[in-house]
């Protein structure tokens, strides 16, 4: 928890410089001059979560496509030796796709559904580092690379747009279930009834913030 509390507060701290514009004197002398545009390369929101096999904790960037239906995470994880048996660091790329939205009065919006799909390499699993401990078809699965399918949905706060530069701010709080290939080919090649659906899901938790 205590690590979830500090990426929590180094989010809101880069959420902060990255809102603010480095010169806001010019527009506040001239509300009708035109205002900057965003850097390509500058990320649309900042995200953190807790879960959905991507680290006990993880937090990242991302940018936002086709009218804001389409973005893109890219989140580095982490979980503690206790929990893993050795010190786990994941590093995640995410696609997700959100086909509509529902306005709730004013200030509120809901993503009923959002799809998409992950890719995770995860750095520290046990006998990486063992070489030559098993032979090289000992395990018929990689242990350090999943990939994964998403399904969630999402409520978000609209706030009041950055003044100098009219960008809206957005805070939004999401859930995710998914599951990976690992799982899943676990779970469609065992006939015996030993895993049930529910038993290959995980479940993700997360904020995220746009600015």
């Amino acid at each position: 928890m205590k690590n979830l509390f500090l990426l929590a507060a180094l989010l809101t701290a880069l959420g902060t410089q990255a809102a603010t514009p480095p010169d806001t004197t010019a527009a506040a002398a001239d509300p009708g001059s035109p205002r900057p545009e965003r850097p390509w390369y500058r990320p649309r929101h900042l995200v953190l979560q807790t879960g959905g096999g991507l680290g006990m904790v993880a937090a990242g960037a991302g940018y936002a496509f086709a009218k804001n239906r389409l973005e893109t995470d890219i989140l580095l994880g982490y979980v503690p030796k206790k929990y893993a048996g050795s010190t786990l660091s994941l590093a995640s790329l995410k696609f997700m796709y959100s086909p509509f939205s529902l306005p709730v009065g004013e200030k509120f919006r809901v993503l009923p559904l959002t799809v998409g799909a992950y890719f995770s390499y995860t750095h520290g699993t046990i006998n990486d580092e063992l070489k030559g401990q098993y032979s090289s078809d000992y395990y018929w699965f990689s242990t350090d690379t999943r990939y994964g399918l998403l399904a969630g949905s999402r409520i978000t706060f609209l706030a009041a747009p950055v003044a100098a530069t009219g960008q809206p701010r957005k805070l939004s709080a999401f859930y995710e279930l998914g599951s990976n290939d690992l799982y899943m080919a676990s779970y469609l090649t065992n006939n015996k009834g030993g895993l049930r659906f529910g038993q290959i899901l995980t479940l993700a938790l997360g904020v995220k913030a746009d600015f």
